[in-house]
């Protein structure tokens, strides 16, 4: 790319920027009042919004190991250790099995608030102080109710009578506060009640499993730093103490069955040995009462050396095998049978085992007598020692649940805040006032973007219509106008080019009077046609004060109002509309009759008459035509105003007759293309446009076109 054409880039980016800029400045007022707009309410938003306040409450859940109950009961302890991550015990106390039970005992399935004026009614009580509570401990329907929304009527707030209704308005039931109504299948307690008498409260019941996914959404629960245990429990909502009771009853709730879980496997281990006891025992005394009676009987037999020694084997054997078998139970609980560990267990047993067959074999050698006293010695001293170890293994199972306290521990209790964390007023305000800030920019350029209004005369130009005037937008006029539609200003204080003479717009149309000298050169007769393609763009405006200026040059003018339709330029004389040009056309008056003098000296006036039935076919009778050459001859000059040429056709035909044709337009309302479209419309009825006058021309900084030469006034020494 070359030089010249970065320059022409940049160039022309620079240009649509400022550009912007200008929409921006030029829409000031509009972001301002649309800024100021969101900025109020916001403002009362974060008045009215109610109140969320937020309780929040610590609990620990420790990595338990046996901790100083395995130094009482050795491996029992580690057994039953509990180790959970808190993604587990998050998941544990949300369940309905802890959730359901705090929905009961609060009373959660009842619904019941204050009626108020939608979306306004309940900050604006806030705001008043009114009070109104409503507190129910109970209430039950029948089965068969299927909308559940009812709503209760204060009756005599001071003895506390209240009335219930049902979703059709039928009463259900009626009660007094504290005391339990009981109507057939309804059943309602209501603990608390404050308001006036009439007050309105809506209560709804909702299903036990709905309260529970309610809390479940609410209640926020998560880890204090990373594998801390330490969880934080959080509610929010309106009432402290209720958001308060609920977070305590579910750490509570969940801190009892961590207990109830951790010692009740040690509870089942302990049933089974107590139950298993008696048979022992039992055992015993039977093998004891058998080698009893053959010692007896055989008055008194010794074991030999021999046989002591293979009793001692075969009983430490069965201890070890017994021993071995408490192990498996245990590590079954934690193990496959392919871990390493239970093989071991596993290859030691059979090893016992193959030590218990020598020991058989070798007794079988030994003496029939010997035999018979080994086998029930072995029998009594083998129960014996079972018997010994269930009683050591229940007193430790009866310690370990006689300590059991769960690996939960409530750190902190539920607290509310004493501010509210919600509505966030100050961010709300800012959000409030960045919001209405874009919006409004936005809706500035949307507009920009979608404008079609002239605001240059080079886009006029470049249609080949030159431009005689811009006529800056006069303030004073405005004015002017407010107060005659109030009618507050006399009628000739309404013409500028009287009332103001030095107003800039003036000055602009006596810049045109000049022009208007050299167009009017070459034409055919002294009659100007002052036309424009819509209405609303000032054409008699422009129309009466030019007249105005010319005449006060000393030249004779006449001025027609030739929108027959809907003219207005009497207002500007203090004249009436009837008596005008279609009265003359029509044939019902005179020439001298239709034609006014004004207050301005040689300024004269033809207004625009009764609104007849056919205005164009009364322009193009010959009394018309007559009536522009007569005027022509009696007068320096002759100003028509006519209606819009893309609304009717009467400009076409007057523009036929007059000698010259300009063209009004409004700046940033009038289109291009609309101007575009009335000069082909003339161009086509063989009429030429000889200049244009640009009406209301404001300084916007998104106009690259200056008018600087109204941007100073220079006036007289006052």
């Amino acid at each position: 790319m070359s030089n010249t054409q970065q320059s022409h880039v940049q160039s022309s980016d620079e240009v649509e920027l400022s550009k912007l800029f200008g929409y921006i400045l030029d829409g000031r007022w509009i972001i301002i009042s649309i800024t100021f707009i969101f900025v109020l309410a916001g403002i009362a938003f974060s008045l009215l919004s109610t109140p969320i306040y937020k309780a929040d409450a610590l609990v620990q859940v420790e990595q338990k190991s046996g901790g100083g109950i395995s130094s009482l009961v050795g491996d029992m302890g580690d057994m039953f250790a509990s180790e959970s991550s808190s993604n587990t015990e998050i998941e544990i106390i949300k369940s309905r099995m802890i959730l359901g039970e705090t929905v009961d005992k609060l009373n959660l399935t009842t619904i019941a608030a204050p009626q108020y004026i939608p979306i306004l009614g309940k900050g604006l009580s806030r705001l008043m102080g009114e009070e109104k509570i409503i507190k129910i401990n109970r209430f039950d329907i029948p089965s068969y109710i299927e909308v559940s929304a009812f709503t209760l009527i204060i009756d005599d707030a001071v003895k506390g009578y209240y009335s219930l209704f049902d979703a059709e308005e039928r009463k259900v039931l009626s009660g007094i506060v504290g005391e339990l109504v009981e109507k057939q299948d309804y059943r309602l307690f209501v603990m608390q009640l404050n308001g006036e008498t009439g007050d309105v409260f809506n209560v709804a019941k909702i299903s036990r499993f709905d309260a529970i996914l309610r809390l479940q959404r609410g209640l926020s629960i998560s880890e204090r730093g990373k594998q801390s245990g330490v969880l934080e429990f959080s509610l929010e909502g309106e009432n402290k103490s209720k958001i308060q009771a609920i977070i305590n009853d579910v750490t509570q709730n969940y801190f009892l069955q961590n207990i109830a879980r951790d010692s009740a496997e040690a509870e089942k281990s302990l049933a089974f040995l107590q139950q298993q006891l008696p048979s022992i025992k039992e055992k015993l005394i039977i093998s004891e009462d058998k080698l009893n009676n053959l010692r007896a009987e055989r008055k008194s037999v010794d074991l030999s050396l021999e046989a002591r020694a293979a009793l001692d084997g075969m009983v430490r054997l069965e201890a070890q095998l017994n021993e071995l078998t408490f192990k498996e139970s245990e590590i079954s609980q934690r193990f496959t049978k392919g871990h390493p560990a239970y093989k071991s267990l596993l290859a030691k047993r059979n090893v016992l085992l193959d030590e218990k067959i020598r020991l058989n074999n070798q007794v079988q050698k030994l003496p029939k007598t010997q035999r018979e006293v080994l086998r029930l010695q072995r029998d009594v001293e083998l129960n014996q020692q079972i018997y010994i170890q269930l009683l050591n293994k229940s007193q430790e199972l009866s310690i370990l649940k006689a300590g059991t306290v769960g690996n939960v521990r409530i750190l902190d209790s539920a607290q509310a805040y004493s501010a509210a964390v919600k509505p966030k007023k100050l961010l709300i305000v800012v959000l409030a006032t960045l919001l209405g800030g874009m919006f409004s920019v936005a809706l500035v350029l949307v507009k920009a973007a979608f404008h079609r209004g002239v605001e240059n005369p080079d886009e006029i130009e470049a249609l080949g219509i030159p431009v005689y005037a811009s006529i800056p937008k006069s303030n004073w006029q405005e004015k002017l106008d407010i107060r005659y539609n109030k009618k507050k200003v006399k009628h000739l204080e309404t013409l500028l080019a009287e009332s103001n003479p030095a107003d800039l717009s003036i000055e602009a149309l006596r810049g045109l009077r000049t022009s208007m000298h050299f167009a009017m050169m070459e034409a055919k007769n002294n009659v100007v046609m002052i036309t424009g393609p819509a209405p609303n763009i000032g054409k008699s405006f422009v129309a009466v004060n030019f007249a105005a200026v010319i005449a006060k040059t000393g030249q004779k003018v006449l001025v027609v109002d030739g929108d027959m339709r809907k003219g207005y330029m009497q207002r500007y004389f203090g004249m009436r509309w009837d008596n005008g040009l279609s009265d003359y056309l029509s044939g019902k008056l005179s020439l001298e009759q239709s034609i006014q003098k004004s207050e301005v000296s040689n300024l004269d006036v033809m207004t625009r008459g009764q609104v007849p039935p056919n205005p164009s076919e009364l322009l193009m009778t010959k009394r018309f035509s007559d009536f522009i050459d007569w005027a022509s001859v009696n007068y320096d000059l002759v100003l028509i105003d006519t209606p819009p040429v893309l609304a009717v056709t009467d400009p076409s035909i007057v523009g036929a007759l007059a000698g010259t044709t300009l063209m009004v337009g409004r700046f940033d309302q009038t289109s291009v293309k609309e101007i575009d479209v009335a000069r082909h419309r003339f161009e086509q009825a063989g009429i030429e446009v000889k200049g244009f006058i640009l009406n209301a021309v404001e300084k916007k900084a998104s106009n690259t076109y200056g008018y600087g030469y109204y941007n100073y006034s220079y006036e007289s020494d006052k």
